[in-house]
């Protein structure tokens, strides 16, 4: 039976997610802020932690930031951490923390299915969604400048 932590201070959003990753070998647990978080890490060591960026009391950076701290100097085996993200422009913050994953809100069930998976394989999981479109310049056809100003 694995285990899942959810920490959010958003009953809405934790109840969702354990709606779409709930399962008969999954055992999902709720937690409402980030202090909770390390003490259920440090009792349980659960297979995986879903952490909410803004959560009131210890965000999801903080909480990441202190599980990496904590496992960098052996008091903590190694947890993989999904960060849900409010906006794209925080995957930065997200991958500075250390975080295996990160989903931007609102959360599709199936990219959320697809993180948690590659998640607990090991893997990691970088959601793509609202990613800018890139813009080539000079690619392409040149742009037609309208006539030319006379003298």
């Amino acid at each position: 039976m694995q285990t899942i932590l959810v920490a959010s201070d958003a009953p809405t959003l934790r109840k969702e997610i354990e709606a779409v990753i709930s399962g008969p070998d999954v055992e999902v647990e709720a937690v409402t802020s980030g202090p909770e978080v390390i003490a259920f890490v440090t009792e349980e060591s659960p297979d995986l932690v879903i952490v909410d960026m803004q959560m009131g009391n210890m965000g999801g950076m903080a909480v990441t930031l202190e599980l990496r701290l904590q496992e960098s100097y052996d008091a903590l085996d190694h947890i993989p951490v999904l960060m849900l993200l409010d906006r794209r422009p925080d995957v930065f913050l997200a991958r500075r923390s250390g975080a295996e994953g990160w989903l931007v809100k609102p959360i599709d069930p199936l990219r959320l299915r697809r993180a948690v998976s590659a998640l607990l394989d090991d893997g990691t999981f970088a959601d793509d969604s609202f990613t800018p479109v890139p813009v080539l310049v000079g690619a392409g056809p040149q742009l037609q400048a309208g006539p030319e100003p006379t003298r």
